[in-house]
């Protein structure tokens, strides 16, 4: 990044970011370049260990302060562990990243993991954002970034309650930045197609052609402020916008085909 583009994200959004499922992928990726841009860093994921890596590594390149704070936002009193951690500091600007998903048929999956998935992937999002945006309002410039998904514009056959879960974060986002822009709080929501980390590996997808976090967290970053809506990379891109004039059970079907090209493994009939 450019001096003067440090420079504005550091005025706009600092002096503190915080971001959720921070200690890998693309998280890990949107901390490093806030951490380059010298705002400090609250980072969140389920494993301590991994999040200490991920501090240790923020403050000797960066020399910025940054705290982790290890719970599992599937579970309430992990969502109030966060919100408590992190009371008394000066965010600026939250990225809700944190998310997983399940893949296969729905039915043939368990219950649970569907309803653990719901509570990362839309709970704990709208509850994180309600509280930040009432802080935020006070503030004179501040910042909410949305990890949407190519999936989150149609129904998906082999991800149902994972793209449904990001058509809920898409439309959240799209009609926060309508909302909260009196404020001067900047919202926009991602749309990033397959990435290589381990979120693939958790949702038991194989990840063929996916794109570095690194070439995902760079538009999105670069975006923030300046628009409410990115799709980071080209196969995103494609994906998206052809997508688009297309009728909608024409994109489901197009759909099913992408993921049973990750879910080959899978028995699918």
């Amino acid at each position: 990044m450019s001096e003067k583009e440090k420079q504005r994200l550091l005025n706009s959004y600092g002096p503190w970011a915080l971001v959720t499922g921070g200690s890998s992928g693309i998280g890990r990726a949107i901390a490093k370049l806030l951490a380059e841009a010298g705002l400090n860093l609250v980072i969140n994921g389920r494993e301590m260990e991994r999040l200490r890596v991920v501090r240790d590594e923020l403050v000797d390149r960066y020399g910025v302060e940054v705290l982790p704070v290890a719970a599992d936002l599937s579970t309430i009193s992990g969502q109030e562990k966060l919100l408590e951690a992190t009371e008394s500091i000066n965010i600026g600007l939250m990225v809700n990243n944190a998310g997983y998903a399940t893949s296969g048929r729905m039915i043939d999956n368990p219950l649970d993991a569907e309803l653990d998935m719901l509570r990362v992937n839309v709970e704990a999002v709208l509850k994180l954002t309600h509280h930040f945006a009432q802080r935020f309002r006070q503030r004179k410039r501040s910042g909410i970034i949305f990890l949407s998904s190519i999936v989150a514009f149609q129904g998906v056959p082999l991800a149902a309650n994972y793209a449904a879960s990001k058509a809920y974060v898409q439309s959240l986002a799209e009609a926060l930045a309508v909302e909260c822009k009196p404020f001067k709080i900047d919202v926009i929501s991602a749309t990033p197609g397959p990435v290589a980390s381990g979120f693939g590996a958790r949702a038991d997808m194989r990840m063929n052609g996916a794109m570095r976090p690194e070439q995902v967290a760079l538009p999105i970053i670069h975006a923030l402020g300046r628009s409410s809506g990115v799709v980071p990379g080209p196969l995103s891109k494609v994906l998206v916008y052809a997508l688009r004039t297309a009728p909608r059970f024409l994109k489901i079907r197009i759909m099913q085909g992408v993921m049973k090209g990750f879910t080959k493994h899978h028995r699918i009939g």
